[in-house]
């Protein structure tokens, strides 16, 4: 983004006059109306006022904690309602409390085209209708039968039954089922390969698994004969009765039977609610770093993550909705989904591909799942937020040199105004409006997790689609929990202080020269210790679970491997990672994820993964670049050709190898930090390709395998 210095002086001062008769007329009825939204907020004055204002503080004093939330000082909150402790209690209670408000919503599918591209490829397109609403007392009617049913096919409480599904309500209904009737859930991702899932279903020992038509027959048949203790199939579509081709001990039933058989009056059975500390999930990781492991999540861990979650959301009510699109197997949208159910919010269901008007499987002219829902509140991923940012803003660099400066200007100026604590109302309307719609113009809270998030990003985010955006820190491990920031702490590259439900230790890594003693703020390893840090990992050995310990006062603590630092004010900061260090053979030591994401801030980086060896003394990278900018450099040089063929250029390859060295140097990282050799892929790294998780994390035992040539190559000097 342009300096202010560098834009057209006459546009500047008209700019500034507009601004200041509006504000002139406006200011005593904004700052009246705003007043009392800035003091429940708790939000007084500028950036650097609400940096004083205390997140968290050590209850003993010491630089390594632990650390609590102000709030919370006392002692950890567990539950959000008196007795209100396990996850069926909490979709009885919302079917209750809001019987006939709308609960889960799906789009109708009009129809679905084939669209040939220009490369030959075909992408399938479709056409949406609008929503339709499930009630919650619809969604719990439909959870009991389900159970029922289940019961009636042999599953049994306290044993393991698997879900494989894409997110959708049928998803959500099948985990109450669960819930209700103590089946602990095994959760897969919908994009594991056949290994890791024949892993974690025999693993689990599962004899029943809830799936989609789709992943039955693209994913699951093909692994049928390494699982042999399977014996149900239950798929989610309304989908035919009979399965040819299938295995003779292997029965498959259409969700809509298996409801009616629980529903059947001769087959009601007394359900065995579950207790507290009994297991709700076991949810398989992603796998960035090996084989999936299974992580067992109890009733009370679930529990106490989405209390301190809802404690970080202002005025959640019934009124809200929320677009659900992340993998469900996924703790950050799990949680996300519980808070909205505890509060009565409606859910509205999506998926990457139609979210957005532009997005890969909406056809030209309709709308996408956001316009249409129009949701208030929003879970992401920053490869998805990354997305929106660099989208747009290669729509402001093809604008008219008049619509540029002006929205730089009003970017600015909203940039500055949000550090002194004050609404830009005009700006809103005038300029922000269209990019706001991207999202259905009506969120008002957009929490980040699963990855740091790009100051840039970040900032972005919050002046142009007008809302705060609380960047989070949690794991699998901990139940998702852990960090979210204030919503009117408007700082970048922090993750907030700790939720009510936890706290939080610094323990010196002498080896990364990390100590809570180090000035001016204390850091080291990140320990995360309170009800939320769930019961260990799936019969596993005891070196997997020595990260996991329980302190002299019976708290559970679960060593994250992540580096932090602890702010003044009480916020943490991510700042290394112990896995990602990685020693070159001069003795340096470099961080991938703290280059990974200073990189990402150049414009023609749409993902890149940094690789280093300790045998060599320089680092290297694998690269997607953004195709508009790709061409546009290419088009710079006069070099022509497919987005494949300008990815295998060397020329091409020396020229974005020369701007990831200005963006990494403008970044002030060292020299020895920056990538000195680059390869370029033509193809995007998505979780069906096996390279980035569900949460678009880097695979890098997957991208060393795939890249092994190239990384013989570049290290090579071939």
């Amino acid at each position: 983004m342009k300096r202010k210095e560098d834009l057209n002086p006459m546009l500047l001062l008209l700019f500034h006059l507009v601004v200041f008769i509006y504000t002139s007329i406006t200011f005593l009825p904004s700052y009246l109306l705003s007043w009392g939204s800035r003091a429940h907020q708790g939000c007084y004055g500028s950036e650097e006022d609400r940096a004083k204002i205390k997140k968290s503080r050590s209850i003993l004093g010491c630089p390594e904690g632990p650390y609590r939330a102000v709030c919370a000082s006392k002692s950890l909150v567990a539950v959000m309602r008196p007795g209100v402790d396990t996850l069926d209690k909490i979709f009885a209670y919302a079917a209750t409390q809001f019987p006939h408000r709308d609960c889960l919503g799906t789009r109708e599918v009009i129809c679905e085209e084939d669209e040939r591209q220009s490369n030959g490829k075909v992408f399938k397109k479709v056409v949406l209708g609008g929503y339709r609403w499930l009630s919650y007392q619809e969604a719990i009617n439909a959870a009991t039968q389900l159970g029922g049913g289940l019961a009636q096919l042999g599953q049994r409480p306290k044993t393991n039954i698997a879900i494989f599904c894409e997110t959708r309500a049928e998803w959500l209904i099948a985990a109450q089922a669960c819930f209700a009737y103590n089946f602990p859930l095994v959760t897969l991702y919908s994009t594991l390969g056949g290994p890791a899932i024949a892993h974690g279903l025999n693993e689990t020992q599962v004899s029943h698994i809830i799936t989609s038509k789709e992943l039955l027959e693209t994913r699951l048949k093909a692994i049928l004969p390494e699982v042999p203790r399977l014996q149900h199939i239950i798929v989610v579509d309304n989908t035919p009765t009979t399965w040819p081709g299938y295995p003779a001990n292997i029965s498959i039933h259409n969700m809509a039977a298996v409801q009616r058989l629980g529903a059947m009056p001769e087959n009601t059975c007394e359900r065995k609610q579950p207790l507290p500390s009994d297991i709700a999930v076991i949810m398989y990781t992603s796998g960035s770093t090996g084989v999936p492991k299974g992580v067992m999540i109890s009733h009370s861990n679930v529990i106490a993550s989405i209390t301190g979650i809802a404690e970080k959301i202002p005025n959640l009510s019934e009124d809200d909705t929320y677009i659900g699109y992340l993998p469900l197997a996924h703790v950050l949208e799990l949680c996300a989904e519980h808070v909205c159910i505890a509060h009565g919010c409606r859910i509205g269901y999506s998926s990457p591909q139609t979210l957005a008007d532009q997005s890969t499987k909406i056809k030209k002219g309709s709308k996408g799942d956001a316009s249409i829902l129009q949701p208030t509140l929003m879970a992401a991923v920053p490869e998805i937020m990354d997305r929106i940012y660099k989208n747009v803003m290669g729509k402001v660099e093809e604008m008219n040199s008049i619509q540029r400066t002006l929205f730089i200007l009003a970017y600015n100026y909203k940039l500055d105004q949000l550090a002194k604590g004050r609404s830009t109302p005009l700006c809103d309307r005038l300029v922000f409006r269209k990019v706001r719609a991207l999202l259905g113009g009506r969120t008002r809270v957009l929490l980040s997790g699963g990855a740091p998030l790009s100051a840039a990003t970040q900032r972005f985010m919050n002046v142009c689609l007008c809302c705060p955006v609380g960047q989070g820190y949690g794991l699998t491990e901990t139940c998702g929990a852990g960090t979210i920031c204030e919503l009117w702490d408007y700082s970048t590259g922090r993750v907030g202080g700790p939720l009510v439900c936890c706290e939080i230790k610094l323990k010196d890594w002498t080896e990364g020269g990390y100590r809570s003693t180090d000035k001016p703020h204390p850091r080291g390893e990140i320990l995360i210790g309170g009800p939320n840090v769930t019961m260990g990992y799936y019969k596993s050995n005891a070196k997997q679970q020595e990260d996991f310990f329980v302190d002299e006062n019976g708290q559970r603590w679960f060593c994250t491997g992540d580096i932090g630092e602890v702010h003044g004010d009480g916020c943490l900061k991510i700042i290394d990672r112990k896995k990602d260090l990685v020693k070159l053979q001069a003795g340096e030591y470099v961080s991938l994820g703290k280059v990974e994401a200073a990189l990402k801030n150049c414009p023609l980086v749409d993902n890149i993964c940094v690789y280093a060896s300790s045998d060599e003394t320089y680092v290297i990278g694998f690269m997607v670049p953004n195709q508009r900018q790709l061409l546009a450099l290419a088009g710079q040089y006069g070099i022509r050709g497919s987005r494949e063929e300008l990815c295998n250029s060397r020329a091409i390859e020396e020229l974005v190898l020369k701007a990831i060295t200005e963006a990494a140097l403008t970044a002030q990282l060292e020299r020895f930090e920056i990538p000195r050799k680059i390869r370029l892929s033509s193809d995007p790294w998505t979780p069906e390709t096996g390279l980035v998780t569900d949460a678009f994390k880097l695979k890098r035992k997957e991208l060393k395998t795939h890249y092994k040539e190239d990384i013989e190559r570049m290290y090579g000097g071939k």
